[in-house]
């Protein structure tokens, strides 16, 4: 069934030469007898027309059927187009909802390699290709729609790139001595007092030497963007006058959003984004993509039929036994297939093309089990992995997985293959517990400190496998954690529906600000233990941006649709001395971390000794100064000390000599009450240098000559170095 008049076409002056089959996209180019023009080529295998609509300043659209095919492509080289025009597709086909068929060429369709975007989504039925107010709801879905949808979608935007990056040097931080810090292009700039207010909320922004003079001055080795190909809000949120902040919802995987350009959109944001990889990496910092491949923006069946869904429906979405519905691992509403060919070709193209042309040096997928996903659940050998395990651009780069989704099997936490680091939730859980005060003994703590030996050690994998994190753009910030008890997502409006419940948080007392002091001066304690946790454990930590600031969003835990203050940092809390230590404190953390091999392991621990008769590389000790047995892993306690040997790791440098470091030791106590830690003497130590103690605001480092115990305050951490004979380290010395 179809509703509503056909879509006129109009005239097309112009017919298209022949082109090229390859690339996909549109390439423009000039031919040997000087004409210049684009190359148009769309992969739409059971399509029965193709026509590339091509739409002028005025926004008058011209059609121009595509009549070559060739290996299930159409194409044609249209002469006059230049850079900046804009233009998408209209498909022509069956329309049988029922064997998952939904051709309708009235809705305007977004080229899948489109390399920018210009004009907004505007939530309007026309975008979709059913009946969406169809009387009869359980079968809208098969009514086509055949109002015009093009005053109502985004366009594609023809790229002229013939930039070698001849002139960029990439930093290759090793994976040991990353720093990850995710930000938000818009978040991190929109404040930002020392970049000029036209460039806040851009690229140009983040570029901008003040932002970058922040950035390096805190030390980090990589920004992990939010999304940044080009999203669109979901219906719902643009009929309660919100946008989607975050973006995980993306209609280009090839274009930069347009939303974070200050240059224009007519191809401008190409040029803004290489300008900002440029000037990261000539400060040493690597950029790592969040990339949202799982799904796209065009939803269920009621979603707006923007790309995918009217090129190849079933050739690029997860279709149910039925094929009228989709498969949904992913709670938007629909699940890319990528047990397809060309769709593992459309995302591994994509990614190739951020590395090589925008220069990119990783990439964090979100939910990356549902790209693992197979005909019988997630499979670690699922073609996908396959293809970027072997690519020789893709295997270079950073592969960062969140290794879930929500389908069944999908938690997959220490099961991606060699390649591939993972975001740790398991770390994430064991030290909010254990600074919370929940876990009955400090088993999982101990693992997690020494980087997961128990997740990752298979397979030929190392610890820095595991991101370590605390917080993520996704839950409370880090100064929410422990000043609230309860999600306090109102705002959203959801009725606080939304967002997890399980926050293992604790607000130290009173539900959000307070002017207790007690209150206040526990909750910055609780602060510096977390964020000093989370830089001196093995592996690599992932600092969610502004919590070394005490950024808050009001005890928000979703703030995905909250694009104001309740998300941007605000950087007028560095005014204030109490925020302006904890940066600090963060700042001199990553920075010891850097001097510091001991502290940032690239082989796991053995608890051996590593020359005969020699000290271990790791131990454990309980308050009275002996090491742990069995029994005392299962023992309720919640201090814990962990000696980390220098002089006895297993790591080379690069001319095969041993490496050796200062040793350290890291005192725990997540009780209420000071407690008295006997320090570990011979063979380990004879004395100690307090480098942190998060028990007061500032550490001043004191050198305690035959020191034999320390007393570590109520819910707090001490990190003492080794001094004398058995470290580098000489309190006299250089």
């Amino acid at each position: 069934m179809s509703r509503g008049a056909p879509v006129r076409a109009r005239p097309n002056p112009v017919t298209p030469w022949p082109g090229s089959w390859q690339p996909l996209g549109a390439r423009y180019r000039t031919d040997p007898d000087g004409t210049r023009g684009t190359n148009f080529a769309l992969w739409a295998p059971d399509a029965e027309a193709v026509e590339l609509c091509v739409f002028d300043d005025a926004g008058q659209e011209s059609r121009h059927p595509l009549t070559e095919r060739t290996f299930q492509t159409w194409h044609g080289f249209l002469p006059g187009v230049l850079p900046g025009t804009r233009y998408g597709y209209r498909v022509h086909g069956r329309w049988d909802p029922w064997t998952g068929a939904r051709w309708n060429p009235a809705k305007l369709l977004l080229d899948p390699y489109a390399r920018a975007v210009d004009g907004d989504y505007t939530a309007d039925d026309a975008v979709c290709s059913s009946v969406r107010n169809w009387p009869e709801r359980d079968v809208a879905d098969t009514v086509r729609d055949n109002r015009d949808s093009a005053p109502y979608v985004p366009k594609a935007v023809v790229v002229h790139d013939d930039d070698d990056w001849y002139d960029d040097q990439r930093p290759k931080t090793p994976w040991a001595e990353t720093v990850i810090y995710e930000l938000h292009v818009k978040g991190f700039t929109m404040r930002h007092p020392g970049i000029p207010p036209e460039l806040r909320g851009t690229y140009a922004g983040l570029a901008h030497p003040a932002a970058i003079e922040y950035l390096t001055g805190l030390g980090v080795t990589a920004v992990e963007l939010l999304p940044v190909h080009q999203y669109v809000s979901e219906d719902h949120l643009q009929q309660r006058g919100l946008t989607n902040y975050w973006g995980y919802n993306t209609l280009g995987f090839f274009a930069p959003h347009g939303g974070y350009s200050a240059s224009g959109t007519r191809g401008q944001q190409v040029g803004e984004f290489k300008r900002m990889v440029r000037a990261l990496h000539a400060a040493g910092i690597e950029v790592i993509l969040d990339v949202v491949y799982n799904h796209t923006a065009e939803g269920g069946v009621a979603g707006p039929a923007l790309s995918l869904r009217g090129i190849d429906n079933g050739g690029y979405y997860r279709l149910d036994r039925s094929r009228r519905w989709y498969a949904d691992y992913t709670g938007c509403g629909n699940t890319l297939d990528t047990r397809q060919p060309h769709t593992v070709r459309l995302i591994t193209d994509s990614l190739r093309y951020w590395v090589t042309e925008m220069g990119v040096d990783g990439f964090r997928f979100d939910l990356a089990a549902a790209l693992a996903r197979g005909s019988d659940g997630v499979e670690m050998h699922h073609p996908f992995l396959g293809a970027v395990s072997q690519d020789p651009v893709l295997s270079r780069v950073k592969l960062i997985a969140e290794p879930w989704d929500i389908g069944a099997g999908g938690y997959q936490v220490g099961g991606f293959p060699p390649l591939w680091a993972e975001w740790n939730d398991k770390y994430r859980d064991a030290v909010r517990d254990f600074w919370r005060g929940a876990r009955p003994d400090v088993r999982e703590l101990g693992y997690r400190l020494s980087g997961s030996s128990d997740l990752y050690q298979r397979g030929g994998r190392r610890p820095y496998a595991s991101v370590n994190f605390v917080t993520a753009h996704d839950g409370f910030t880090l100064r929410d954690l422990v000043s609230y008890n309860d999600k306090h997502n109102e705002a959203n409006g959801e009725d606080n529906r939304d967002g997890t419940g399980d926050n293992r948080s604790w607000n130290c007392g009173a539900e959000g600000e307070t002017a207790d002091p007690a209150v206040r001066e526990l909750r910055h304690r609780q602060l510096r233990n977390l964020m000093t946790t989370l830089l001196l454990s093995t592996g690599v930590p992932m600092l969610t941006a502004g919590d070394e600031l005490g950024r808050t969003q009001g005890g928000n835990n979703n703030a995905y649709c909250q694009d104001d203050e309740t998300s941007w940092l605000d950087w007028s809390l560095l005014d204030q001395p109490e925020w302006r230590e904890l940066s600090e404190l963060t700042a001199r953390l990553i920075r010891l971390r850097r001097e510091h091999p001991v502290l940032r392991q690239r082989a796991f621990f053995s608890g051996r000794a590593a020359v005969p008769g020699g000290e271990r590389d790791l131990a454990w000790f309980t308050t009275r100064g002996r090491e742990m047995t069995e029994s005392d892993w299962f023992t309720p306690t919640g201090v814990l000390g962990m000696l980390l040997s220098g002089t006895a790791m297993s790591e080379r440098d690069q001319h095969g000599h041993a490496l050796t470091d200062d040793s350290f030791l890291l005192l725990l106590n997540a009780g209420d009450q000071p407690t008295p830690f006997v320090l570990p003497g011979e063979p380990w130590a004879s004395d100690y240098e307090s480098v942190v103690d998060t028990g007061q605001a500032r550490t001043p480092p004191t050198w305690h000559p035959a020191l034999t115990s320390v007393t570590v305050r109520g819910r707090s951490a001490r990190l003492l170095r080794v001094t004398g004979d058995h470290g580098r380290f000489s309190p006299t010395g250089p």
